[in-house]
């Protein structure tokens, strides 16, 4: 799927089974459900017969029948709007010591 001149595009960025995915979609928005932010169009970058990147094509394959995917919050990186799209991945998660607590917003502190 091509993106045309003007239209936005978006990297999403996101963990989900201890692995963090990269994905490229024409809209996102604050879901209906609580909680969740929801991706639409999903975006691949054209395939090359010489190159296959095996991360990309499990995520062609994993989103391959899904019109619209629903991330919980506490579960996004990072958004951001780019002017072209990359290549979709999936990355194994940094370990840490220390271990964030699932479906806990972080609330701000008031000085």
């Amino acid at each position: 799927m091509l993106v045309m001149a003007g239209s936005p595009l978006y990297k999403v960025i996101f963990i989900n089974q201890d692995k963090t995915y990269e994905v490229f979609a024409k809209q996102i928005f604050q879901s209906d459900l609580y909680g969740f932010i929801e991706v639409e169009e999903i975006v691949f970058g054209e395939r090359s017969q010489l190159l296959v990147d095996p991360s990309e094509e499990k995520l062609k394959a994993e989103f391959e029948s899904v019109t619209r995917s629903y991330i919980p919050m506490h579960s996004i990186i990072r958004i951001d709007e780019v002017e072209k799209g990359g290549v979709a991945k999936i990355s194994d998660t940094e370990v840490s010591n220390v271990t964030r607590m699932p479906g806990v917003p972080v609330q701000p502190t008031e000085s």
